[in-house]
């Protein structure tokens, strides 16, 4: 009788608002933490696009090679030019070059000789 009277004549069960939204929140939240979970397991297997390898002796001298003989390419009029790089080529020491810059990219090394043989080409 007391069932009828509070509005459930058929004995259901009433389940609160409050409840079921703490079931909901509770569920949000164990999802959310699958997913932090996902992507930080994925986060080990991104590769940065903006790092490049390091250089080795054998690349910066390479590297060397190939930016003097551009530059000779450029300046094949110009004999005086061309001695100063051949002398910049022959004393070039990759040891020390390497202990000055350090962790060096391609993009570096040609930034680096640019700024190193400007007075030698103008």
């Amino acid at each position: 009788m007391f069932n009828f009277v509070n509005g459930n004549p058929f004995n259901q069960k009433i389940e609160s608002a409050v409840s079921t939204g703490h079931e909901n929140k509770r569920q949000q939240q164990q999802q959310e933490e699958k997913e932090r979970k996902l992507l930080d397991e994925e986060d080990n297997d991104e590769v940065s696009i903006s790092q490049r390898p390091e250089l080795t002796e054998d690349d910066i001298l390479y590297l060397l090679n190939e930016y003097i003989s551009k530059r000779k390419a450029e300046h094949e009029n110009e004999p005086k030019i061309l001695e100063k790089l051949d002398k910049y080529k022959s004393k070039f020491d990759v040891n020390k070059f390497m202990k000055r810059n350090p962790h060096l990219t391609v993009s570096d090394f040609n930034m680096i000789m640019f700024n190193e043989l400007s007075g030698i080409l103008n």
